[in-house]
């Protein structure tokens, strides 16, 4: 266990010391055309879903979605009381529903612990005790089994990478004393006020709860870094989005370069929230993935997801000019189908589909107002964090997924529709309430020279159907 010290006049995020911190195992496979070598490595949870307390006591920081005004009755004031504490072997499986065998991690959705109820989860790969795996994905591909068959309308395993700091923040904000070890440091391009402390403090300036999320709220503060979602699907539809910024790694942010649409800045921030998507069903095809043989990709089954990164000349160095996909399933390798509509005949994200698409569908090009795959590619060549989730949307209902979105929008007007969902499907509270025993399996976690992580012959094997033991 760790100890926190408190010292007279300090504004830190401290660190709890009633809970042992264990980060689950998980292997990641690094290959070339030689062959792969297993490297053990660990998961561990996101800060927001730990437990924060005062130090020295076990009285909450943070209960429900609200911040405890005594303990914290401004940002530095609560980051001097408050401690994010460990996350014991017993407590991954409840309250937070998340279990390891070492090669698959499988996430539940809705968790009754003893003492809380625990909706969702976002966890992080490790390379060490007190460091995020960095993946540097220029000229590589990063490959994955997933299994999305036990998830419904309205949820989102998502898997992806952020420009997140490898110490989350440790080293360059004197306030934060957690770090990656305890999850610390969290950005995305959607610059969520979600993130209970940023920059080493808390976000509890100008908090507002959530009407809709009992566990959640947002602050004054966003914060921003690129994002490479490698895979955000359930059982009807999904997709792959590149969410350049013009930010350079984890930056805090407020009013306009938050670009909230709350104000109407949504194209007016520092991070492309829209990205560039290849997803299938938006772009024509309804028969690609889907429940049932009469898909091409079967989701009642798992399946093998390659992304590769393909630069210019060929290089780690070269600039980003594509990024395809590849699965595998059944046997046999399958390729990426073909935009139907929305830069027809385009089977991979370039320049040339994504200005296509969003002149098609009538967009806004943010993803080349930010930067493009370029600026994608620079944050791809420092090092991004790999991510692997599983969440509701309280904002949109996850309908820009799996839907039609917007909905005041016809569905044949095109990119408008997404999948096959209901536009009533998706609140949060029904979700919870009857598909609470959802889940998402990831597994097979591979990276490495192009075209050296899959086989068609080896099988995909992640099961969200049975629980993985912990190791």
């Amino acid at each position: 266990m760790r100890v926190s010290v408190i010292f007279a006049g300090a504004a830190a995020q401290q660190v709890g010391s009633q809970k042992e911190d264990v980060h689950l195992p998980m292997t990641l496979n690094v290959c070339t055309q030689s062959g792969c070598e297993a490297q053990k490595k660990g998961v561990t949870l996101d800060a927001n879903w730990r437990w924060l307390h005062k130090v020295g006591s076990s009285s909450n920081c943070y209960t429900g979605n609200s911040w405890d005004p005594s303990s914290c009755p401004d940002p530095e004031t609560c980051a001097s009381n408050c401690g994010l504490d460990g996350v014991p072997t017993e407590d991954w499986a409840s309250p937070y529903g998340i279990t390891s065998d070492g090669d698959q991690l499988k996430l539940g959705f809705v968790t009754q612990g003893q003492y809380s109820r625990n909706v969702g989860s976002r966890t992080y790969l490790m390379d060490t005790e007190e460091t995020y795996q960095m993946f540097k994905l220029k000229n590589k591909e990063f490959t994955f089994d997933v299994d999305v068959s036990q998830l419904p309308c309205g949820l989102n395993g998502a898997l992806y990478f952020v420009q997140m700091d490898a110490d989350g923040g440790k080293s360059k904000y004197e306030g934060n004393k957690a770090g990656a070890k305890y999850g610390t440091g969290y950005c995305d391009a959607q610059c969520p006020h979600d993130v209970k402390f940023i920059n080493g403090e808390a976000n509890s300036k100008d908090w507002t709860p959530s009407p809709t999320d009992p566990n959640s709220g947002v602050g004054h503060y966003g914060t921003c870094c690129a994002e490479m979602d490698i895979w955000e699907g359930n059982t009807i539809s999904h997709a792959y989005t590149a969410h350049p910024c013009s930010v350079d790694g984890q930056t805090r942010c407020e009013g306009k370069d938050c670009g909230d649409d709350t104000s109407g800045d949504r194209y007016n921030g520092k991070c492309d929230k829209d990205g560039c998507d290849f997803a299938p069903f938006r772009l024509g095809n309804s028969t690609f993935f889907g429940p049932g043989s009469s898909f091409i990709l079967d989701t009642t089954k798992p399946m093998t997801v390659v992304t590769q990164f393909i630069t210019s000349d060929g290089t780690d160095s070269g600039e980003l000019v594509e990024i395809r996909r590849k699965y595998v399933q059944g046997g046999k390798v399958i390729e990426n189908p073909a935009a139907v509509s929305g830069g027809s005949g385009h089977v991979s994200i370039s320049e040339d589909f994504c200005s296509a698409a969003k002149k098609d569908f009538g967009d806004v090009d943010a993803f080349s107002q930010q930067g493009g795959l370029k600026a994608m590619g620079d944050a791809l060549e420092k090092g991004m964090v790999l991510v692997m989730s599983l969440w509701d949307d309280h904002a949109a209902h996850m309908l820009w997924l799996d839907s039609d979105y917007p909905t005041d929008q016809p569905s044949t007007k095109p990119g408008v529709a997404r999948g096959t969902c209901a536009t009533t499907s998706g609140d949060p509270d029904e979700v919870e309430k009857d598909h609470g025993d959802s889940s998402v399996a990831y597994c097979n976690l591979r990276v490495g020279d192009l075209d050296s992580t899959y086989d068609a012959s080896r099988a995909p094997s992640c099961s969200a159907g049975q629980m993985s033991v912990v190791v």
